[in-house]
C-alpha cells in the first residue's frame, strides 16, 4: 500500500457531487462500503496483479453513504496491489455451503510491492480527477 498526497484529502461535499466527478473520471464506488464510509476505486491495468487507486470517503454525520445528499469527507488516496494465485487455491477443498459464501481465491500476496510505473500511473489518474474538483 502506498499513500499519495492529494488536493482532495480533507475535501468535504455532498456525496452526489463527489460521485458525479469521480465516476466521470472512471472511478466506481467499491461494493465493500458501509453506511458511514466507502471507497472509490480505479483499476490500474497490469499483468497478473490487481492494482487500484483508492479514494476513501466517510460521512461527516449528515446522511449515509447510500444517500446522495450525505455530506462526505475525502481521505488520503492510496494505491493497493493484490496478486492472485496462478495455481489452485490452497483452500479449494470446501463444501457447497461454504463455497456459496466464499467464492474468491485467496491472494498470493494481498499487499504486494507496487512498481514505480503503477505509482506514477496512479498519480497521473489522481491528478486528472483533481482537475474536476478545481474547476468547480
Amino acid at each position: 500500500m502506498e499513500q499519495l498526497s492529494s488536493a482532495l484529502d480533507g475535501l468535504q461535499m455532498k456525496l452526489s457531487q463527489l460521485a458525479e466527478r469521480l465516476e466521470a473520471s472512471g472511478f466506481t464506488l467499491g461494493s465493500n462500503w458501509e453506511y458511514d464510509h466507502g471507497y472509490y476505486d480505479y483499476n490500474l491495468p497490469a499483468d497478473g496483479t490487481y492494482y487500484f487507486l483508492r479514494i476513501p470517503v466517510k460521512t461527516t454525520g449528515i446522511g449515509e453513504i447510500d444517500d446522495p445528499d450525505a455530506l462526505v469527507s475525502v481521505g488520503t488516496p492510496l494505491v493497493l496491489g493484490h496478486q492472485y494465485q496462478r495455481s489452485l487455491d490452497d483452500h479449494a477443498n470446501i463444501g457447497n455451503l461454504s463455497a456459496s459464501f466464499n467464492q474468491f481465491q485467496e491472494p498470493e500476496d494481498k499487499d504486494t510491492t507496487i512498481p514505480d510505473d503503477i505509482i506514477e500511473a496512479a498519480k497521473q489518474k489522481l491528478a486528472e480527477a483533481e482537475v474536476l474538483f478545481v474547476r468547480s
